[in-house]
Parts: structure tokens; sequence; C-alpha cells
């Protein structure tokens, strides 16, 4: 087990290992260096069924994740459902993902939901390669999170800063997201997931563009 963090307070790591892809290493400016045309796309994620890159079991990969906003992973825990979403830093705070081309810091979006109830319990993580960290926990109604990828403010009480609970009472969060899962170990595959995310938004968008710039321009005569 990792160590644990609080908040999001850290510095960036280096990672020496990221997991492989078809064959191919996903490693920050490893890949980023690679000319575009030369940068493989797992075919596991493009058939979201990964053999070499798979996440911690019992998570499962969510159909069609790559190309939406909603949940990455997906797990039973008991009667509960464990749903997680992830961002990379650069996307809550523009300029503090340190290193730029590595993706070594994660927030993660976890619900844990029961059926029958109209909330679920939303912690809001950071994940590192060696550690994971509680930023906040609050309850959210299931339809705010089933609507949209993206959390909308919350319109009651959630509960208090999580830096202002009691050291056992800290504790005893992060013992409850790590029983279920949430923990360092999710991070290569995470990070992987990202990469591969960001390759194909970066080839879809040159296929746009493609598309405008290649249109024939209409003929003079017309």
């Amino acid at each position: 087990m990792g160590r644990k963090m609080e908040g999001f307070a850290g510095t960036a790591y280096d990672v020496k290992s990221a997991a492989a892809a078809g064959g191919n290493r996903f490693v920050g400016r490893e890949f980023y260096d690679t000319p575009i045309s030369q940068r493989p796309l797992s075919r596991s994620f493009q058939n979201e069924s990964s053999s070499k890159v798979s996440p911690p079991s019992p998570f499962s990969i969510v159909k069609g994740s790559l190309d939406a906003d909603g949940p990455v992973l997906k797990r039973n825990y008991g009667d509960e459902e464990i749903s997680i979403r992830v961002m990379r830093l650069a996307n809550i705070i523009p300029g503090d993902d340190e290193g730029d081309d590595e993706i070594n810091q994660l927030f993660l979006h976890v619900d844990v939901s029961k059926p029958g109830q109209e909330d679920c319990l939303h912690f809001l993580c950071g994940l590192y390669p060696d550690a994971v960290g509680i930023h906040s926990v609050s309850m959210r109604p299931k339809l705010e999170l089933q609507s949209s990828g993206y959390l909308v403010p919350p319109t009651q009480y959630n509960g208090p800063v999580f830096e202002d609970l009691d050291e056992k009472m800290r504790d005893a969060f992060h013992s409850y997201v790590e029983e279920r899962g949430v923990n360092e170990n999710l991070f290569p595959f995470l990070q992987a997931w990202l990469y591969v995310r960001d390759h194909r938004n970066l080839m879809h968008w040159f296929k746009r563009v493609g598309t405008i710039i290649s249109e024939p321009k209409p003929s003079k005569d017309a």
C-alpha cells in the first residue's frame, strides 16, 4: 500500500515505467517526441477490451469512455457501485501540470452509490504514482452525476472541509476508498488511458481540420 496524501500538495514524479499498449510504450516525452504519423494507437483501447493494458481487477473499462466525458472505470463492491472519472491536473489548474508532456498527477472523481438511494458519496481525489489523497467528500444526487460528465454546483450542504476533519476521521475515509480499490495501483492504467485519449483527440482534430483544408476550391466560373 502506498502512502496517502492530504489534499493535492506534492511534487511531480518521474514515471519510469508506463503500461505497454500493443507492444508500444506510452511514456511521456518519448510518446510526444515521436512524429504524429508514427504514433501508434493501442488496438486494445480501440476495441475497448485490453489484454495488455488493463485496470486492476475487478475494475472494468466503461464502454465508449474514450469518446465521452463520463466514467472511465466501474466495479461493484457488495451492493455498491463504484465509478471513477479521471482528469489530468492541467484540465483543473492550467499551467500547473509540471513536465507538460508527462502525466504525473491525476484528479479522480470517485462515486459510491447504492440501489434505492437518491444520493451517492462523492470523493475528489488526487492520484500519484505512489500515493492517493482525498481533497473533499460530499453527497451528490445521482441524477447530477448521470446527466453529464461534469458535476454541477451542489444545492445543499455537503459537509465540512476535508482538512478540518480530525486525523482519525480522515484516516477512516482513506481506508474506505482503499478498501474499494481506489489506490495508486490505478495510476499506470489511467495514465496510459489519458495518453491514448489525447492521441485520439489529436488525430480526430487533424481529421476535422483536414476535411476543411482539403475541400476543393469553387471554380471561378461558379
